[in-house]
């Protein structure tokens, strides 16, 4: 309920995302502050979208138009101006006030930001944002993380502007406490990596080794999207694939004229440096993160190119078997790299304290962010079959059941196309993946048997419990 005539809810930070949040949550019956470092801009923003909203000038008196316990979204970007921010509310917020960091800052300094306002009596929440500029306005998959008594306050209206599950569900939960929501966030990002690099890699395939057009390889991912693959990322691949060139109006498809170098924000990589010091295997996300840094190595591949420059023989199976073996391929490699993400995030929760639940994880991803599936729902089922919300996506019966069928056409991918030189790293890794983590035995124990020689750095065995160490000659 409103008082004295005071907006229920504040954003600061009106880029796209944040002009799109701003008017997400006015729309849904709510009346919005808003405020951007730059005034023009939030004049701008009044002059365009009319509605319930008040724009200020003074952060104070931004501040001053909220309902307690003031609810206030950031939207600026990560790093050293979420602080700036914070350090700007300060003087103006009570004990009970909150502030919702909805960018994607690493999550430690989420950790650290909680901490040092905890003291100050002002709740914070470190909020996943995923959907993009679409998301943003119409229905955001959200992940907050942090105080259970600012959940609490703002769930009424993040419930309402996020997007819809399959069963027509909020996609948001509270994940759990100080950075868990801003963690699974970044692992999300991690996924959505490792998932556009199976996809360049399909389409690599079939540009390389069948010869086919963006326009022929669009139509493909289209028939996949209509099945188990279907996925917003398959959806978007087709207007990709088959946007006409306006520059060169020679060239059939903009794609063709697109630079082969892809950029990144970092997410990726963070979450690889994290499962490194974690020890946690990410291979999939982590190569695809590599396969972004070699691009960007343009003018030495190019340069290499020529170096190395020889005929293939293409050892091709006939196109339309070859569909339903990369089909399979895709989801069986998707699948593991799932997998690789829940682990880590599994085994994150267990070490910092966050109660995790990976159905609820699954269930959110269903509908508005990036990586939304029909692959989400199939794993939000499997864990809805067991009490342990935290095990590998590869002891869930029905998952091993998905892997068992599709394995093979993965294993086939991966050694036909190596065969014909083209590279797969991550439909390769999220293999390799696959086969060491269900393996009983790794050669790990030669590993040990050579550290042992050279560093006396001992071993155990396998018969009886013990530190050894062995005169090697």
């Amino acid at each position: 309920m409103k008082k004295n005539n005071l907006s229920d809810f504040g954003l600061i930070g009106l880029a796209v995302m944040g002009s799109n949040l701003a008017r997400n949550v006015e729309s849904r019956g709510f009346s919005v502050s808003v405020y951007n470092r730059s005034f023009d801009k939030t004049e701008h923003f009044l002059q365009e979208f009319k509605g319930n909203f008040k724009g200020f000038e003074s952060l104070q008196k931004f501040v001053k138009s909220l309902n307690r316990p003031r609810k206030i979204m950031i939207m600026v970007a990560a790093g050293d101006p979420v602080d700036a921010v914070i350090q700007s509310l300060l003087p103006f917020l009570q004990k009970g006030d909150i502030i919702i960091d909805g960018g994607n800052s690493y999550y430690k300094d989420t950790q650290r930001r909680e901490a040092a306002l905890k003291e100050k009596g002002i709740l914070f929440m470190g909020c996943g944002v995923s959907g993009g500029e679409e998301g943003a306005l119409h229905g955001p998959s959200l992940m907050p993380g942090g105080s259970k008594e600012a959940w609490k306050a703002v769930k009424p209206i993040l419930s309402k502007i996020a997007a819809r599950d399959f069963s027509g569900g909020a996609c948001v939960a509270h994940i759990g406490n100080d950075a868990a929501g801003h963690y699974v966030k970044m692992v999300h990002n991690g996924i959505e990596y490792a998932v556009m690099q199976f996809m360049a890699e399909t389409y690599e395939i079939l540009r390389t080794v069948y010869k086919l057009s963006s326009g022929d390889i669009a139509k493909i991912f289209q028939k996949y999207n209509k099945g188990k693959l279907q996925s917003f990322l398959f959806e978007i691949a087709v207007p990709v694939l088959t946007k006409k060139d306006d520059i060169d109006k020679k060239s059939p498809y903009l794609v063709y004229h697109i630079l082969d170098k892809a950029s990144q924000k970092g997410t990726g990589k963070w979450a690889s440096l994290d499962a490194l010091d974690r020890g946690v295997t990410i291979s999939t996300i982590t190569e695809a993160v590599f396969a972004r840094f070699t691009s960007s190595e343009k003018d030495l591949r190019v340069s290499l190119s020529q170096m190395y420059a020889s005929k293939k023989k293409i050892k091709a199976v006939s196109r339309k078997k070859f569909e339903k073996h990369l089909e399979n391929a895709l989801y069986a490699a998707m699948i593991s790299s799932y997998a690789q993400g829940y682990h880590l995030i599994s085994k994150t929760a267990k070490e910092e304290g966050w109660k995790i639940d990976m159905k609820e994880v699954s269930r959110i991803w269903e509908g508005g962010c990036i990586i939304r599936a029909e692959l989400l729902h199939v794993l939000n089922q499997a864990y809805q079959k067991t009490k342990n919300r935290s095990q590998h996506l590869f002891a869930l019966p029905s998952i091993a059941g998905i892997m068992k069928k599709n394995i093979q056409d993965l294993r086939f991918l991966v050694g036909n196309m190596s065969e014909n030189g083209v590279s797969l790293p991550a439909f390769s890794s999220a293999l390799y993946y696959y086969e060491y983590m269900t393996a009983a035995h790794m050669p790990a124990n030669f590993i040990q048997g050579l550290r042992d020689y050279f560093g006396a750095h001992t071993y155990e065995r396998d018969d009886k419990p013990g530190i050894y160490h062995t005169q090697w000659e």
